[in-house]
């Protein structure tokens, strides 16, 4: 099918994806532009169906970042209500919880409990006061190169293409998105960011990105039941000792309480279900209580990067640059990101307003990575360095590892590495002992149908499918024969199934991409990278409410 002409829409900057990052940084360059009197257009585009549709976060906020950014965020109404007032620090067994020093790093005095989604929605709200011109529903496809082979943009993807490519009534072609520097904002895992570390060798000697998956429910609860403030996280069960992992449980305003799991994807038993880890959690005595008597009301899952410093990549090219969660900002000994996110969009902002309007030659902001080197981002970054890679060897030796790191503030004369990427960690199947999962009782833990049900997903069911197969034989010539079919529990919204005849043979894989919770897990952790994630049209996905 031939392509038609596109429109083409100039811009001085365009910034892909809505994230705090994002946001950040079009906050800031609009700024910069107002406060000195220049004219920079700024564009932001969003694939979710509107700011904040795909946002999941725990999410406990240190606003330090926010108050750079905007100092008056109180008087302007920013939604952070919920003041974080009392940290407990569980080890879990089987039966009992063990209360432990709440390490410093998960301190959250001065923080709060937030939802992420209603925070972006409020950023949105200050960036178009701004100037900032920001459309939901349209998802960055392409990126697009001049004739140097610098980017010069993004497309946005074609809307109304049947399954078998053919145009629909509907169909409508994407717009091209020109821009001097495209801002890359489109947090973990991001499609076209992937791209971009391939063209442009940005991953070149630093260590591989590894991963977690976070998955997360909204509950209310009991009112009797309600601590508004307390903020809970745990280690151990039902987590086996090799495996990285937790969990948190924050209580927030209106009887709501936002609990979550997250399994590190370096996990090696190919039985294991981070989903059912998760339900199963949910179960133990010391949890259970909390939501016995409540209803659960949403349930989302997204993938989050665990490298940290040594896996940050080159943030910068000819014609655009990476910033946030895209980057790997995440600092995972405080379970936080948004605050690093926004600085690294703000730090991004001034270096590309100053070689926009200044005589810096050349397609790519250089001062970028400097700049960043020079902020409190890179110091925070750099202290927790070694706290993560020291649990690749097990809890026990992490947690050592960790007060360690913790006692000299980081300042180690090493630096401790990630040496396998995520999707060459699993041992196969016949040398993993299987892991007998409860039933859901469905009042407490729950299967993952319903669970998808409720985090309201929705795709336009003819059109091309966003998950795409490298090779129509691996999944069965390998993934099944050797590790039992991994993607069928890896995957949080039971998008993969194995199916057979009625006698049980000819066994293929069906990909169910109606249910895509876009949490990215699959394009991380398939063990022969034969599974590629690319984004569905505009609009579809999530649709995470306001309490998320």
């Amino acid at each position: 099918m031939e392509r038609e002409p596109r429109e083409a829409m100039e811009y001085d900057v365009v910034v892909v994806g809505a994230g705090p990052a994002g946001l950040a940084t079009a906050i800031r360059l609009k700024q910069l532009a107002n406060d000195r009197g220049q004219e920079l257009s700024v564009c932001l585009i969003e694939k979710g169906s509107e700011v904040g549709a795909h946002l999941l976060s725990g999410a406990v906020f240190e606003p330090h970042a926010l108050a750079e950014l905007i100092p008056d965020w109180k008087e302007k109404g920013a939604p952070l209500q919920t003041q974080a007032k009392e940290d407990r620090f569980l080890f879990l067994t089987a039966t009992r919880a063990l209360r432990m020093p709440t390490p410093p790093q998960m301190h959250n005095h001065g923080n709060y409990i937030i939802s992420l989604g209603n925070l972006a929605r409020w950023l949105a709200t200050q960036a178009e006061e701004l100037g900032v011109e920001i459309y939901p529903g349209f998802a960055a496809a392409e990126v697009l190169y001049d004739e140097t082979g610098a980017v010069k943009g993004v497309a946005t993807g074609d809307m109304g293409i049947s399954k078998e490519g053919e145009r629909t009534s509907g169909y409508t072609p994407g717009v091209e998105l020109h821009a001097r520097q495209t801002v890359f904002a489109e947090g973990c895992r991001g499609s076209l960011t992937k791209g971009l570390f391939q063209r442009f060798n940005l991953r070149e000697g630093v260590d591989p990105q590894t991963y977690g998956l976070g998955i997360k429910e909204l509950w209310e609860i009991d009112p009797a039941k309600s601590n508004p403030g307390l903020i809970v996280h745990t280690i151990g069960w039902p987590m086996d000792p090799k495996t990285y992992g937790g969990s948190w449980l924050y209580h927030m305003d209106g009887n709501l309480v936002s609990v979550g799991f997250v399994v590190g994807l370096d996990y090696w038993n190919p039985h294991l279900s981070p989903f059912e880890e998760f339900q199963r959690y949910k179960t133990h005595p010391a949890i259970r209580a909390t939501f016995e008597g409540g209803r659960r009301i949403a349930y989302g899952a997204r993938a989050l990067n665990e490298g940290g410093f040594q896996s940050i990549p080159k943030l910068t090219f000819p014609g655009g640059l990476i910033v946030g969660d895209a980057a790997g900002f995440l600092n995972v000994p405080k379970i936080k990101g948004n605050h690093t996110a926004m600085k690294s969009g703000m730090v991004a902002a001034e270096a590309l307003f100053d070689h926009l309007t200044g005589d810096a030659g050349g397609k790519e902001v250089a001062a970028y990575p400097e700049r960043l080197r020079q902020s409190w981002l890179w110091s925070e970054l750099h202290a927790v360095r070694n706290i993560r890679p020291g649990f690749q060897k097990g809890l026990w030796a992490g947690l050592a590892n960790a007060a360690y790191e913790t006692a000299v503030k980081g300042k180690s004369p090493w630096t401790l590495h990630h040496h396998h990427a995520d999707h060459a960690t699993l041992k196969k199947a016949s040398e993993a002992p299987r892991i007998e999962y409860p039933k859901p009782d469905g009042k407490i833990s729950f299967d993952r149908l319903s669970s998808v049900f409720i985090s309201n997903t929705n795709h336009e069911e003819n059109q091309p499918a966003h998950l795409t197969l490298k090779d129509q034989e691996t999944p069965i010539r390998v993934n099944l024969a050797l590790y039992d079919a991994p993607e069928t529990r890896y995957c949080p919204a039971g998008v993969y199934e194995i199916v057979r005849n009625e006698d049980g043979t000819n066994p293929r894989l069906q990909i169910n991409a109606q249910n895509c919770v876009h949490c990215k897990t699959c394009d991380i952790k398939d063990p022969t990278q034969n599974i590629n994630w690319v984004v569905p049209e505009g609009g579809g996905g999530p649709n995470y409410p306001g309490g998320m």
